[in-house]
């Protein structure tokens, strides 16, 4: 018995907790070194799954003092062996979103860390990587969310990559005190900076952790994927990377061009004026919690994304159409139904008036393109093409006809089951936003706050299959995988539609985002 319990007792002495971070995954694992620019990193090795994780490791200087509001700075050299089994603090951000789940102590502007999941064999080098950019709308998230977890990416031989990026009023305020001070004359965008510093970290460091610094392929859903159409145009990252994934949404959208900086400057005079800051020096003296109140409490909105003359220079549709983007193969897609809420008209009539008083001057060549007898059904998909999937179509349709690379598109279709113990859940009329994250990063476990049912688990497996792929060689096909073709040309090109029995077929919807398209460009002339 005595035998027994000392066993008992060594095996609890010998366990950690999972990166995972639930109490009821318990990870066997043992203390792992590398060593990279800034200094040595201690992480943890799961024997539970061979998978090394290494988390909140500084990738820039804190963004504090007189760094608010400033692009991101090298991280400084650290002595001895920094411990990185934590995740970092998370960027300071309100509680917006109930399905962000975070894992990070606090929130706080000293934010800017990165995570590292890696496979890596003692000694092996070249494993392709991947970076993911949280969504959030530029306004909340973080790398240590559950959901982008990347341990079971790894484990399909990929290293994966999490990094935190500033957000809302700290990471993205134009001002024109900001613009004199700089050196090129610009202001704004610092989040997206600090996600162009975070990939040429990799670039710089990610060999020690057995990653090829030449096979980086960012990624990101939402506001993520808004960012990875943005690094891809940007003189910052554009030369770095490999590969591009985007799950709903970029910068490309004929309906809403990137923000002129004079623009931004203006969003940014009208905070400073509600906050009473009088000068660029009194902001910064500012603490986070005056900045903060001051953002939330005055109601402006966010700032926006500009073009700033250091990471965008030009209108990101003008890169592609001069073919100075990222020449590299492209995975890219949405879900059916990005935008289920809201109320929708329930009859022709009323759906006719709809578009009637949001297309006065192109009302009935709408109505060729969504069907009144179906009135909810057709306000949904117009609802979610003007939000979101136009943009996303767009920046597929740019790379398609302006890269030698392949572009991979997809739909996806499978809808998330109700959260657990949910009475009379809603029932969702298609794949809403974000739905897709715990799938394609093979999270069902991690996010075991839902009903997950045996076709969520075979959608998942598919879909991290077809990830893992495309990170690994620029192409999702593979072996037992059903055939993911590339993007042709043609009135209905063949679109890969994402579920448990994932299948390509024509996209019959394609001539509305042309319609689309040519509308939203003629009415800005």
């Amino acid at each position: 018995m005595q035998h027994r319990l000392f066993n008992l007792i060594a095996l609890l002495l010998f366990t950690g907790l999972s990166t995972r971070g639930s109490a009821q995954d318990i990870n066997f694992g043992f203390a792992t070194q590398t060593e990279v620019a800034n200094g040595k990193l201690e992480g943890n090795y799961s024997t539970r799954t061979g998978v090394q994780s290494y988390l909140g490791i500084p990738f820039a200087a804190p963004p504090v003092g007189e760094l608010r509001w400033q692009p991101p700075q090298p991280a400084e050299d650290w002595e001895g062996v920094r411990m990185a089994k934590e995740f970092g603090p998370r960027p300071v951000q309100r509680y917006v979103y109930s399905d962000m789940v975070f894992r990070s102590p606090s929130v706080s502007e000293d934010c800017l860390y990165l995570n590292v999941w890696t496979p890596a064999k003692s000694e092996q080098t070249g494993l392709p990587v991947l970076v993911y950019f949280y969504g959030g709308g530029f306004s909340a998230g973080s790398g240590d969310e559950g959901r982008y977890d990347g341990e079971r990416l790894a484990q399909e031989g990929v290293v994966v990559v999490t990094p935190n990026y500033r957000l809302n009023v700290f990471g993205f305020l134009s001002h024109p005190e900001l613009t004199a001070a700089s050196d090129y004359n610009g202001s704004g965008n610092y989040g997206l900076m600090d996600q162009a510093a975070a990939i040429q970290w990799v670039k710089d460091n990610i060999a020690a952790f057995g990653g090829d610094p030449d096979k980086i392929t960012i990624a990101g859903e939402s506001a993520g994927s808004m960012s990875v159409s943005a690094q891809m145009v940007s003189p910052l990252a554009r030369d770095l990377l490999a590969g591009a994934v985007g799950e709903s949404g970029s910068v490309v959208n004929p309906q809403r061009p990137v923000t002129a900086l004079s623009d931004g400057e203006a969003w940014g005079e009208k905070f400073f004026e509600a906050a009473g800051f009088a000068s660029l020096a009194e902001a910064r003296a500012a603490s986070t919690r005056e900045v903060y109140e001051a953002f939330n409490d005055n109601q402006l909105g966010g700032p926006p994304v500009v073009i700033d003359g250091r990471f965008l220079t030009e209108d990101p549709m003008i890169t592609f159409e001069n073919r100075a983007q990222a020449q590299v193969p492209l995975l890219v897609g949405w879900t059916s139904t990005e935008r289920p809420w809201g109320r929708f008209p329930e009859t022709a009539d009323a759906f006719r008036k709809m578009v009637g008083e949001q297309f006065p001057d192109n009302s009935q060549e709408v109505l060729q393109y969504y069907d009144a007898d179906t009135p909810t059904r057709s306000a949904i998909e117009l609802a979610s093409d003007t939000w979101i999937v136009l943009s996303t179509w767009k920046w597929a349709d740019l790379q398609r006809r302006f890269s030698d690379q392949p572009v991979y598109r997809y739909r996806f279709d499978e809808i998330r089951p109700p959260l657990k113990g949910a009475e009379n859940p809603m029932q969702m009329p298609g794949a809403s936003h974000a739905t897709d994250i715990e799938y394609f990063l093979g999270n069902l476990d991690v996010s075991d706050q839902y009903q997950w049912e045996e076709k969520d688990r075979k959608a998942a497996k598919t879909m991290v299959t077809y990830l893992a792929n495309f990170v690994k060689t620029g192409d999702p096909n593979g072996q037992d995988l059903p055939e993911w073709p590339a993007l042709g040309e043609g009135e209905t090109p063949e679109v890969m539609i994402l579920d448990a029995d994932s299948k390509a077929e024509p996209f019959k919807a394609e001539p509305r985002y042309r319609y689309l398209t040519k509308m939203y460009t003629e009415s800005r002339r």
